[in-house]
């Protein structure tokens, strides 16, 4: 009896210790890819396997260097030129140096690269919305990178850019096995071959619809992870992450609902998790290409329909405030125009003057999965409709799934749409460029400007902060008067943890979040 009670004890203490070295992440979904895709769900599994050349100090947006350890500028800020750390290693034990470097940056920036995959199908989107287009493409900024010696490259610009360092910290851009590459081919980055990088966690299964595991990598350059394995899930409502962090089968929750914050708060097994600030927005995207939407009279009347107080006092309360534009609080060149007003008397005269006196029928898609920026976003779709249809605008509610939904509203499919954007890096240009500039401004919006491209491109090259603060309040008046998309809200983010995780740091960019911080008492 006393033999099986010891051996009780010692299953007992080996079950506790193998749980506390599992950490299991709750987010909306599983990533849609680890190679190409855009979404905060895949990029915060990525950013633990594969490294950037810059990183951010802990719950910060400043950079500092990662897998470079320095940089320069040349005086006119067209050529840069990257000091690499030397004695790392991918976790497949092939050397990272300027080598592999160059094979990432031209896979990226060449669609004729054969590693793009681009004829099978793969699309770097993240690279032109960064970097104004692929390379030889109108606007395109990166005109080669060379190989200096074994841990220095030069990025030759095809004008100057006096932020380059901050552009390759964007999670997007982390460095991944050029032999990883090569030998999975298309399928490099999906759940059968996952990625190969040199972060603090390796690659291990995902079982797609279930979840996506990581070791630890033993042999990490740096500071070893606090935990042997990662687990990520997938878990789509807000409210059913917040029943199982509460229950104790996840260990952490993103992205929850603001209506959550006293149930947390008030619950001792628990501990509220807020970045120190939020550079997010949500917007409602109108695309162009969809009559009436073509007319800037249609696009006003629906900003003038919605009552922005409304909807995010009762969708977001004290973690919201409504968006006045695209650029949020704390960012250079803001115009501090006061928001459209909620008038649905205006809405209905606007209507008339375009030809819709009786107002129309169209559809508005919405998202199916919670972000931070609309972790309810069914909700709010429902409330904006209501709205809408009080000046004539019946909208139909359309989803679908979200990988689709990236790739559908981007070819027009959507007439009046919900998205957002959680910033890649703490500047300005990232709340402009991803949306309007000449490569992406056609796609997202059917919005043609040949001004405000020619003003982004200047606002790029700006050789000080007061010249690029001026040339982003032109932008931000254009954009406040042709109405392309509504900025709608500027959240706050609230996760959540049990109360014996340590060392989760969100940042106000959101998906470049280290875990190997992360202890589990």
């Amino acid at each position: 009896m006393k033999k099986l009670a010891v051996l009780l004890l010692a299953l007992l203490a080996f079950w506790s210790v193998a749980n506390a070295q599992t950490l299991v992440f709750g987010q909306s979904r599983l990533p849609i890819s680890l190679d190409t895709a855009t979404d905060g769900n895949s990029l915060t599994v990525g950013y633990q396997i594969v490294e950037n050349l810059v990183g951010f100090k802990e719950s910060s947006a400043e950079i500092e260097p990662l897998l470079a350890t320095s940089w320069e500028a040349s005086e006119d800020a067209k050529t840069w030129t990257f000091h690499l750390r030397e004695g790392v290693s991918f976790t497949d034990g092939t050397p990272f140096n300027a080598e592999a470097v160059k094979f990432n940056i031209d896979r990226w920036n060449n669609q004729d690269n054969p590693y793009a995959f681009s004829a099978e199908g793969k699309d770097f989107t993240a690279w032109p919305s960064i970097f104004s287009n692929f390379h030889g493409e109108e606007g395109y900024i990166v005109e080669s990178v060379d190989v200096v010696n074994e841990y220095t490259v030069q990025f030759n610009l095809t004008r100057p850019l006096g932020f380059l360092p901050q552009l390759l910290a964007a999670a997007y851009f982390g460095i991944h096995s050029p032999a990883a590459v090569m030998e999975a081919g298309f399928e490099y980055g999906g759940p059968t071959k996952g990625v190969v990088g040199t972060g603090p966690f390796v690659f291990v299964e995902w079982i797609d619809g279930d979840r996506l595991s990581l070791d630890r990598n033993d042999n990490y350059w740096g500071d070893k992870a606090k935990v042997e394995r990662l687990v990520f899930r997938g878990i789509e409502e807000a409210a059913t992450r917040l029943a199982e962090l509460e229950a104790g089968s996840i260990d952490i929750a993103v992205n929850l609902s603001p209506d959550d914050y006293a149930a947390v708060s008030g619950n001792a097994d628990l501990k509220v998790v807020f970045p120190d600030a939020d550079l997010r927005v949500g917007y409602v995207g109108m695309h162009q290409s969809n009559k009436p939407f073509d007319d800037v009279r249609v696009r006003q009347a629906l900003a003038y329909a919605i009552d922005k107080d409304a909807i995010v006092e009762a969708f977001y309360g004290e973690l919201g405030a409504v968006a006045n534009e695209f650029i949020p609080p704390s960012l250079l060149g803001r115009l501090e125009n006061a928001p459209y007003p909620y008038d649905p008397e205006k809405a209905k005269a606007l209507l008339a003057e375009a030809g819709y006196p009786d107002g129309f029928d169209t559809q508005f898609w919405y998202m199916p999965v919670s972000r931070p920026y609309y972790p309810n976003p069914k909700d709010v779709a429902e409330a904006i409709a209501s709205q809408l249809s009080e000046v004539g605008i019946n909208v139909e509610l359309m989803t679908e799934d979200w990988g689709i939904y990236l790739d559908d509203y981007a070819l027009g499919k959507f007439p009046i749409y919900m998205l957002g954007w959680s910033a890649d890096f703490a500047d300005s240009d990232n709340f402009i460029s991803p949306f309007f500039s000449r490569t992406q401004g056609p796609d997202g919006f059917g919005w043609n400007n040949p001004e405000a491209f020619d003003l982004i491109e200047a606002a790029q090259s700006a050789g000080t902060a007061d010249e690029r603060a001026a040339i982003y309040k032109q932008i931000e008046q254009i954009l406040y008067d042709e109405l392309p998309a509504m900025p709608l809200v500027n959240p706050r983010t609230l996760s959540a943890t049990r109360a014996n995780i340590e060392g989760f740091l969100p940042n106000p960019l959101g998906s470049t979040v280290p875990f190997r911080t992360i202890s589990k008492n």
